[in-house]
């Protein structure tokens, strides 16, 4: 076909490999190059592994329907809903908007802080505190600087309804970058009202730091490249991080050896982290993430290189770093994960949505007690997925990656009587 970027995608197998990593191979494809490749699939590789066994994927579900919500918002990134159910939705170029009462405001909230809105830099995700109802506190990820020099910073802020007050940064990444690429950054509270954030590894390859590539700076513990921090609500370490008192590494850090996680999700059945990461040209990966562990990137790896197609890595495992329970070669680009815990869908509790932006789709994952993946389902959605959230309503919310991106809702639909 004489290109390299493919979007429109087809059917989908299911191959599970050693080690209760999965493949899944999807073919079928046209032109894809309005993103940066980190973010698009390639020409789709021949899986050799030997030990690959291909089974069958979970059935279609077609018991819901898809509503969009909304259209006309530039390039969205992230949703997060109010007490009240108010919803605040972040667009990549720097705006915050609301929808209330299931229509967006026309004016953004103001008050935003400027952010380096380049490639794949700009205003990134939102989350509402836990305790919003009494301290009226939000916070807002985004990329910060210029083309020679940028980092992800994280912002605090108190919301009145229509602006944001007393903007204060509570962290930002501890290296400058070059360049566009990998800023994460996902924000996740946990039961303790702690807050992960995820960071990106600053690049792919020739970006260098340090007179290496900085994608190495993913097992370096004294950067917070390439890794999930966690925090207090006002940006100070918790006493329990992992790497506390450690000399030889950064407090803040709480997991490392990732790439650039796009999804993150919390299990409140088994107090269970995950997170969805791009991989390159491949490799993408689903993690079940704990304190103090190494994922790996770029030490061991599924992904081959952008210039070449190479294997980033020879070794796909290594004692002392963690295998990924999934990897999607070819990518799916994953963005926006979600572990569905409501009633709307009785069938779907305990399961998984990883979002897709190459594969234009949400993956169901169905998992076992034990946190291993035990299928999967492609829900098409034919655009660029760049969030999956549950609602407070008990449904899933999903926006799209477009110039005229979308926020559409998976609704029950009530089966019909068996004649």
């Amino acid at each position: 076909m004489g290109t390299i970027f493919r979007k429109q995608w087809g059917k989908t197998f299911l191959l599970p490999v050693a080690k209760g990593i999965v493949l899944l191979a999807i073919a079928g494809c046209t032109n894809q190059t309005t993103t940066s490749p980190t973010e698009v699939s390639p020409s789709p590789q021949p899986v050799t592994n030997s030990t690959v066994k291909q089974t069958q994927s979970a059935p279609t579900t077609e018991n819901f329907r898809q509503v969009t919500v909304l259209q006309g918002l530039e390039h969205p990134w992230g949703i997060a809903w109010l007490p009240d159910g108010t919803m605040l939705i972040t667009e990549r170029p720097g705006r915050l908007r609301v929808v209330r009462n299931g229509k967006l405001e026309p004016t953004p909230v103001t008050g935003v802080p400027e952010v380096f809105a380049v490639n794949q830099g700009g205003l990134l995700d939102v989350s509402v505190h836990p305790n919003f109802a009494e301290n009226r506190l939000i916070y807002l990820t985004y990329a910060h600087g210029t083309e020679q020099a940028n980092r992800t910073r994280v912002a605090r802020a108190r919301f009145d309804g229509k602006a944001l007050q007393d903007v204060r940064v509570i962290f930002e990444v501890n290296r400058t970058k070059s360049g566009g690429q990998h800023f994460g950054s996902r924000i996740l509270w946990l039961p303790d009202r702690t807050m992960l954030i995820s960071i990106g590894d600053g690049g792919n390859p020739p970006v260098r730091l340090d007179g290496d590539l900085i994608r190495k700076q993913a097992q370096n513990l004294q950067s917070h490249l390439g890794k999930i921090v966690r925090l207090n609500d006002d940006g100070t370490i918790p006493k329990d991080n992992p790497f506390v008192g450690n000399n030889n590494a950064n407090s803040a850090i709480w997991s490392y050896g990732h790439r650039n996680i796009q999804g993150i999700a919390f299990d409140p059945i088994n107090n269970q982290v995950w997170v969805n990461e791009h991989g390159a040209r491949g490799g993408d990966e689903l993690n079940l993430v704990q304190a103090g562990k190494n994922y790996g990137w770029p030490v061991v790896s599924y992904s081959r290189e952008y210039s070449t197609g190479e294997p980033v890595s020879a070794q796909k495992s290594q004692p002392g770093m963690v295998d990924p329970k999934t990897v999607w070669t070819p990518a799916t680009a994953p963005s926006g994960l979600a572990f569905y815990n409501g009633d709307r869908f009785p069938q779907w509790q305990g399961n998984l949505f990883s979002g897709g932006l190459v594969s234009r789709d949400v993956r169901r994952i169905t998992l076992d007690k034990a946190g291993n993946v035990l299928s999967q389902e492609s829900i098409a959605i034919s655009q660029r997925v760049r969030d999956v959230r549950q609602g407070p309503d008990g449904l899933l919310y999903i926006l799209t990656d477009e110039q005229d991106g979308q926020l559409i809702r998976l609704e029950p639909v009530a089966q019909k009587p068996k004649e």
